[in-house]
């Protein structure tokens, strides 16, 4: 049969018809199976890259992957957010975390061994077998009933060593692993601790091996109470210094600073600034199950990418292979020359220099490889995956807001320490009592209190039958140096009757919301109850 015979299934009648998915989840899943993944064996992908897709890959829930060296509060920052043990959870200010840890969310409470985890066909653990049973015997998912993990799973990592110890007495390849969950999760969180600063050179590796993911990367600065305010601006001018000459990329990095436990703060001079910065965090974390189905194509495009120059990489080595005598040496030579094999593919098929495979780790893998194996490009398969691109891509993420609009209440993570970032009801709820929140639940107006400093504004400004005019109440509140549209929305807050006039208590509440906007709080769109006053209460 001919070559069109024998790939008629990937015949152009098919994909000029537009197919129809039920979800996102269920699109990715169909169009990497009949599009993607027969480029990917045709031209050997996974042996070089990564292992193929099943479909718990396209199912699972959002994964954050917690790294950092030994002793910097990864294991006890998973115990803040669910505000729980987990079983099998080890801390101690030694490397006590040894294995990795999946903490996953079952209503009954277990540890399932690394073994048993990569034969489970509804988990999306099987991959992870390749790395053999030194891996397995240190990898287990903890599973624990608890809310939180019903909109995410975290993954707790051995702490890294410092020194030549981490990479000899391992037993596995622990960056390999590192590099499949980071594939995989959708947040990389890297603690450092302030305390004790160091990238040893094994995490210098590690995060040089997790480039091309920075995009998922946070990184938290832990421990932040442990030292008054001077150490901690030079210990974060010192973590950037050293981050720049890791992370290698003109844009700064984002750092959230604070304390990520439940005991009491040493210092607590910047407990202010570690409250903004975990509600910071705690917003990314909680927005993940919501970003999930985007997440998922914005990988599948990347792949797909890295496939198709794969493809160019692999038939272009097999086109300068000899038939007969001189493979090894000819090997050898292509193997040398990759690079420009590498600018020869830019430059034919316009590929930019980022979507290529990184030359080095590439000539390893090359090497354990027979060339005259390898198969000669098929146009064909390039052009399902181009069509893919365009097509089918295009109808999934249209499919993503309507998606996002039918689970919004559902998509955000509640419970455990997620709970405090949406706390409206205990006085201990994040900025409640300040700003706008002053004087909510109590009996007194809060304006009240200094009721007296702006009665005597109020006379000294000429009320007419007890208001004043706009004019008139312009020439006090310019004094304030704020912008006029700030002043505007002032005034509309302020104007309960919507008479043009300001009478005594609308004066008074004026000035009030003034010295909010003046102590760096937002105004609100809309008064709250507890700040009209007492006599506008029935109207």
């Amino acid at each position: 049969p001919s070559f069109d015979e024998m790939f008629s299934w990937l015949g152009r009648d098919d994909s000029s018809k537009q197919d129809i998915f039920e979800n996102v989840a269920d699109g990715l899943k169909k169009i990497y199976k009949s599009k993607l993944l027969p480029l990917e064996q045709h031209y050997q992908f996974h042996d070089f890259h990564s292992p193929q897709l099943d479909d718990p890959d396209f199912d699972a829930k959002p994964m954050i992957l917690l790294v950092g060296q030994y002793s910097t509060g990864k294991t006890t920052f998973i115990k803040y957010l669910l505000e729980r043990d987990f079983p099998g959870i080890r801390i101690g200010p030694e490397p006590t975390t040894d294995r990795f840890i999946a903490v996953m969310y079952h209503e009954n409470e277990r540890v399932i061994p690394g073994n048993a985890l990569v034969v489970d066909p509804n988990k999306q653990f099987r991959p992870l077998s390749k790395f053999g049973n030194a891996f397995l015997n240190r990898f287990q998912c903890s599973t624990v009933a608890s809310p939180v993990l019903k909109g995410i799973s975290i993954v707790d990592t051995p702490g890294i060593l410092s020194g030549e110890k981490q990479r000899v007495d391992r037993g596995y390849d622990f960056t390999g692993v590192m590099e499949w969950f980071a594939e995989r999760v959708d947040r990389i969180i890297l603690l450092f601790d302030a305390h004790k600063l160091d990238i040893s050179d094994e995490f210098r590796r590690l995060i040089e091996a997790l480039r091309g993911h920075d995009d998922k990367i946070r990184i938290v600065l832990n421990k932040a109470d442990m030292i008054d305010h001077q150490q901690l601006m030079r210990v974060y001018g010192a973590l950037m210094w050293s981050l720049g000459k890791v992370l290698q990329t003109p844009e700064v990095a984002r750092v959230y600073i604070g304390s990520f436990w439940d005991q009491p703060l040493r210092y607590d001079v910047n407990k202010r600034l570690f409250e903004d910065e975990e509600q910071d965090l705690f917003r990314d974390m909680q927005s993940l199950p919501r970003n999930a189905a985007l997440r998922k194509l914005n990988d599948l495009i990347k792949r797909a990418r890295l496939a198709k120059v794969h493809a160019y990489i692999i038939s272009a080595l097999r086109k300068d292979m000899p038939s007969m005598f001189g493979k090894d040496t000819r090997k050898k030579e292509l193997i040398k020359n990759l690079g420009q094999i590498y600018d020869q593919i830019q430059r034919e098929q316009q590929i930019s220099p980022g979507d290529f495979p990184d030359l080095k780790k590439m000539q390893e893998s090359l090497a354990h490889h027979d060339f005259s194996k390898f198969n000669s490009l098929k146009p064909k398969l390039l052009e399902v995956v181009d069509n893919m691109l365009v097509k089918d891509i295009a109808q999934l993420m249209a499919m993503i807001p309507h998606e996002e609009v039918s689970t919004t209440s559902d998509s955000l993570v509640k419970g455990g320490a997620f709970e405090g970032v949406e706390d409206q009801v205990s006085p201990f709820g994040y900025k409640r009592g300040e700003g706008i929140d002053a004087g909510a639940g109590e009996p007194e107006w809060i304006v009240n209190k200094e009721r007296y400093k702006y009665n005597l504004i109020f006379e000294k400004l000429g009320p007419c039958d007890g208001k004043i005019s706009g004019a008139a109440a312009k020439s006090e509140m310019v004094k304030s140096k704020l912008p006029n549209n700030v002043l505007g929305r002032i005034w509309k807050l302020s104007d309960i009757d919507k008479d043009g006039f300001l009478d005594s208590d609308e004066f008074a509440l004026a000035m009030h919301l003034i010295n909010v906007k003046l102590e760096g709080y937002d105004l609100p769109a809309e008064l709250p109850d507890h700040l009209i006053p007492p006599s506008k209460r029935d109207t």
